[in-house]
């Protein structure tokens, strides 16, 4: 990540305007967000795809709503410890309720992973007819966005401060 990092600064560094150091560091974490995201989702989509083979030869209408399930179950696993590590770093003196984070991650993504994308996932197979195996696709361009903001602000936002004791007695 550091390599990414160091590659989309040089990158913002030559364009011909001065951004704000708040605006680079949002642009780099959302980069790394979005790196993280792609193996997230191939992830995602390929345990989608095992889950409609294993269930073909049952034969069910709504085999794609299972498929989403179980992806999305275990990609959020994986999408969280890396982010925790990786992109919602902590400052110094921050700290995070690791469990909280969890479950408002999983929160965060139940919103656009699994409610979203499974009205979508209607819409795109049962009214438009689009493919199985396109569908989970086309879900990504909006639910991507979607996570960024809300894990941002919300799901991995520090709960507080660590204070050390005042030498002053206070």
């Amino acid at each position: 990540m550091e390599l990414i990092e160091k590659l989309v600064r040089f990158m913002l560094g030559i364009l011909p305007i001065d951004l704000p150091e708040k605006t680079v560091d949002s642009f780099v974490q959302f980069v790394k967000f979005c790196v993280i995201g792609v193996s997230n989702t191939l992830i995602s989509y390929a345990l989608n795809m095992l889950t409609l083979w294993l269930m073909k030869p049952l034969d069910l209408s709504w085999d794609y709503y299972v498929g989403n399930l179980v992806g999305f179950t275990l990609s959020v696993l994986w999408s969280f410890y890396w982010n925790n590590r990786l992109v919602f770093t902590l400052e110094k003196g921050q700290k995070r309720d690791v469990g909280k984070a969890l479950v408002k991650t999983y929160l965060a993504y139940s919103v656009s992973g699994i409610f979203i994308c499974n009205i979508l996932s209607y819409v795109w197979i049962e009214l438009l007819g689009i493919s199985k195996v396109i569908a989970p696709i086309l879900n990504l361009v909006i639910s991507v966005p979607i996570n960024f903001v809300i894990n941002k602000f919300w799901a991995f936002r520090p709960t507080g401060e660590v204070h050390e004791k005042s030498s002053q007695g206070n």
